[in-house]
C-alpha cells in the first residue's frame, strides 16, 4: 500500500478536529514527561533519602492511586462542566505540583507532592480522550486516539532528554522545576479549543445522567469487563515501565544492566520510538480489523517480548536492538481505551464511565511498582519484571468479554 493512500484519510479531517487532537496530544505528552521525570530521578532520590526499592516503588503507587482518583473525578466533572475546561484544570494541577517536588525535604513531603500532582495527571486523560473521541468521525476515531496516545512516547523521550541534560550537572530538584512549563499549554487551549458539539447538545437537552447508572444493567457488564481489562494491562505496564530506567541503571550483579544515567536515558530512546509507532499503528489496525483483534495481538506479543528483554541483563547491544519491539507492543495497545470506552457508553455518562473504567485499572495497578520493587530486592530487577507477562495475557482475555465497537457512531 502506497504511503499516499495510507494517509489519504487525513484530508477529510477539519481544522477544528485537528486542534482538538493537538490539545489532547500535547497535554498527554507533557503528562508523560512529568510522570517519567520521577522514573529517571528515582536512583538519585533513593540515594538522598535512603529509600529501599519497595519504598521508592510505593511512591509510584501513591501517584497512581491519586491519578485514579483524579481521573475518575475528572470524568464526572467533564460530563458536567465540559471536556475542555477540565483538560485545562488538569494541566495546571500537574504542572504546579511537579515543580513543587523540587522543595521536598523528606519522605512525607515526597508523598504529598506525588499525591497532588497525581490528581492532575489522572484527570488529563479522562478529559482529553473524551474530547478527541467526541470530535472525530467514527471511521477515524481509532487513528485519532492512537495519535493522541503517541504523545506519551514523545513525552517520555522529552523526559529522557531533560534527565540526561539536567541530572548529571544540576540534580533531581532542578529537573522537577522544569515540570512547570506545561502550564503554558493551558492558555492556548483556553483560547482555541471549543467544547464538542455532542457534549453541548447533551447539556442543552439536560440529559447528563447520574454516574451510578454505569453500575446498573445494561451497562454494568461493560463497566466491570472494561475495568478488569484496564487493571490487567496497567499492572503489566506500570510494573514494567516504572522500573525500566532503574533496571537499566542497576548493577549487573543485582539483576540490572549496569548502565550510567546518560546511557540509561539514551537506551530508552529505541523503546519510545517503538512505542510511538505502536500507538499510531494500533489505531490504524483497530479501525481496519476491529478493537478486540488488534488489542489481543498486541498484548500477546508484549507477553513474549517483555520477559526476553528483562533477562538480557549485561547484553547491552541486545537491549538496544530489542528496545523498539518492547516499546511497540508494550505500549501500543493503550490506544484501544480512548476509542473503545467512548463507544461503549452514551454521552450522558461517557466522561464518568471512561474515567471510572480507565482509572479503576490505574488504582489496581498501583500495586505493581511495590510488587516489582519487593521482588527486585529478592531476585533482582530483571527477573522481577518478567511477572508482567501474565498480566498482559490476562488483559487479552478480558477484552473478549466486551462487544466489538469498530465503527460505532457516538450519541
Amino acid at each position: 500500500m502506497a504511503l499516499g493512500s495510507f494517509l489519504a484519510w487525513r484530508h477529510s479531517i477539519t481544522g477544528r478536529q485537528w486542534r482538538a487532537l493537538a490539545a489532547a496530544q500535547l497535554g498527554w505528552m507533557l503528562d508523560a514527561a512529568d510522570v517519567m521525570l520521577y522514573a529517571f530521578a528515582l536512583t538519585a532520590i533513593r540515594e538522598e533519602f535512603g529509600l529501599a526499592s519497595a519504598t521508592a516503588g510505593a511512591l509510584v503507587s501513591v501517584t497512581l492511586l491519586a491519578s485514579a482518583i483524579g481521573g475518575a473525578l475528572a470524568g464526572m466533572l467533564a460530563d458536567r462542566y465540559g471536556r475542555v475546561r477540565v483538560l485545562i484544570w488538569s494541566i495546571l494541577v500537574y504542572s504546579i505540583f511537579t515543580a513543587a517536588m523540587a522543595t521536598a525535604r523528606g519522605l512525607w513531603e515526597l508523598v504529598l507532592w506525588r499525591t497532588l500532582l497525581g490528581l492532575g495527571l489522572g484527570a488529563e486523560w479522562s478529559a482529553g480522550s473524551v474530547l478527541v473521541a467526541e470530535t472525530w468521525p467514527a471511521e477515524h476515531r481509532g487513528k485519532a486516539i492512537g495519535l493522541m496516545q503517541a504523545g506519551w512516547a514523545v513525552g517520555y523521550l522529552l523526559a529522557a532528554a531533560l534527565a540526561a541534560l539536567v541530572l548529571p550537572g544540576f540534580g533531581w530538584r532542578v529537573l522537577f522545576l522544569t515540570g512547570v512549563l506545561p502550564a503554558l499549554l493551558a492558555v492556548w487551549i483556553r483560547r482555541r479549543i471549543p467544547e464538542p458539539e455532542i457534549w453541548r447538545g447533551v447539556r442543552v437537552r439536560a440529559k447528563t445522567a447520574p454516574v451510578w447508572v454505569i453500575f446498573r444493567a445494561p451497562l454494568l457488564r461493560r463497566t466491570v469487563a472494561a475495568s478488569m481489562m484496564s487493571a490487567a494491562v496497567m499492572f503489566a505496564y506500570w510494573g514494567l515501565f516504572s522500573w525500566l530506567p532503574a533496571y537499566l541503571s542497576t548493577p549487573v550483579e543485582r539483576g540490572g544492566a549496569g548502565m550510567s544515567v546518560v546511557r540509561t536515558s539514551a537506551w530508552t530512546v529505541p523503546v519510545q520510538l517503538g512505542a510511538f509507532f505502536g500507538y499510531v499503528l494500533f489505531g490504524w489496525f483497530a479501525d481496519r480489523l476491529g478493537r478486540r483483534p488488534a488489542f489481543t495481538g498486541f498484548v500477546t506479543a508484549a507477553a513474549v517480548c517483555v520477559p526476553a528483554y528483562a533477562l538480557l541483563g549485561r547484553h547491552q547491544g541486545a537491549l538496544l536492538a530489542a528496545g523498539p519491539l518492547v516499546g511497540f507492543f508494550g505500549h501500543g495497545y493503550f490506544s484501544v481505551f480512548g476509542a473503545t470506552l467512548a463507544e461503549l457508553f452514551p454521552s450522558s455518562v461517557r466522561g464518568a464511565a471512561q474515567g471510572f473504567c480507565y482509572n479503576a485499572g490505574r488504582a489496581a495497578s498501583a500495586l505493581a511498582p511495590v510488587v516489582i520493587g519487593a521482588l527486585a530486592d529478592r531476585a533482582g530487577v530483571g527477573p522481577a519484571l518478567t511477572l508482567t507477562a501474565a498480566f498482559f495475557l490476562a488483559g487479552g482475555v478480558f477484552a473478549w468479554m466486551l462487544p466489538e465497537t469498530k465503527g460505532a457512531h457516538l450519541q
